[in-house]
């Protein structure tokens, strides 16, 4: 599979470059960035033979079979779109949309094409989480809380991901994967009771905390933050009649992590042992692409996680992402 990525961004060496050396029949083949100079450096430094001008050549380049697209929130769902368009799989990075209804137009053209569309939630592909699952699904009796957490410092706040014309804030970057693992542990997909929003400037959430209601009627929490006195907790609860599960460091269980397990008084730990989630994650896109594979995220589970995000900023007063 050859795949091309879209921009010279941060975080593609870790969620691409370096896991493709490791993932048999991948290749990185062809980036393109807003400014050639940095595409070129990009291609020098990490051994990618062609450089596109563009992002539109990049997608109508008939070499590649899929793109990645690691660019700001707002242009996921344009050049998702694009790509598809070209008749490109592709890889997303959360958020995968702006909101909900741009999720859904997407998802439609996905399944119209045929091809794989998949939003890069890393974590869901490790270990940790098929172990988590198992344990809350087995052990722990009826789920009656589930509590998670994506809390960082991120200080610098000239970057994008304040910026609410490039669909920013806490809630769409942080909060994406707590709204995202609080769904993958609970019992059902929840509503949202209420939210409370620190603002950073103007509609843009340096921190947010929402309460949600299973169908099932248990509870859950979501807390987010890329600056607010919690400054770095990311960790998972989860509740039962039985007992208890914590996780910490759920979404990046290759550096450290921790799985407490308590039930019926008993405590224990655990760890599951696992490549970077990166890693877990690319070899799950090609499986998709190259032998129809299914994929854990696919659009249909990303629009059910872009409601959750903007029925979190209604219930905080504050405009939905990619919105007058």
């Amino acid at each position: 599979m050859r795949i091309g990525t879209l921009g010279a961004a941060r975080i593609a060496p870790a969620a691409l470059i370096r896991p493709a050396r490791s993932v048999e029949n991948v290749e990185v083949t062809a980036v393109a960035a807003r400014d050639r100079s940095r595409a070129e450096g990009f291609a020098s430094k990490h051994g990618i033979p062609v450089v596109h001008g563009t992002y539109q050549s990049l997608v109508c380049d008939p070499s590649l079979d899929a793109i990645y697209n690691p660019l700001p929130n707002a242009l996921h769902a344009e050049w998702t779109l694009r790509a598809l368009e070209a008749g490109k799989h592709v890889l997303c990075e959360k958020p995968f949309t702006s909101n909900a209804d741009e999720a859904r137009t997407v998802a439609e053209a996905a399944k119209q094409s045929g091809l794989v569309v998949m939003e890069a939630f890393h974590y869901r592909y490790h270990p940790l989480m098929e172990r988590a699952l198992q344990i809350v699904g087995t052990e722990l009796g009826e789920i009656r809380h589930v509590e998670t957490w994506m809390c960082f410092p991120l200080p610098r706040f000239s970057d994008i991901r304040y910026s609410l014309e490039l669909a920013g804030g806490s809630l769409m970057d942080a909060g994406c994967y707590a709204v995202h693992c609080l769904r993958t542990l609970g019992p059902g997909e929840p509503s949202v009771v209420a939210a409370r929003a620190l603002l950073r400037s103007p509609g843009v959430d340096r921190a947010m905390a929402a309460d949600l209601r299973f169908p099932t009627g248990a509870t859950g929490r979501v807390h987010a933050s890329m600056w607010s006195g919690q400054l770095l907790k990311v960790a998972a609860h989860v509740q039962g009649e039985r007992g208890s599960l914590h996780i910490t460091n759920y979404a990046a269980p290759q550096f450290f992590h921790r799985v407490t397990v308590t039930v019926d008084g008993v405590r224990r730990r655990e760890r599951v042992p696992g490549e970077a989630t990166y890693t877990h994650q690319l070899r799950a896109f090609a499986a998709a692409v190259q032998d129809g594979t299914p994929v854990l995220t696919p659009p249909q589970d990303s629009i059910a996680n872009m409601t959750v995000i903007d029925d979190i900023y209604r219930k905080a007063g504050l405009p939905l992402r990619g919105t007058p």
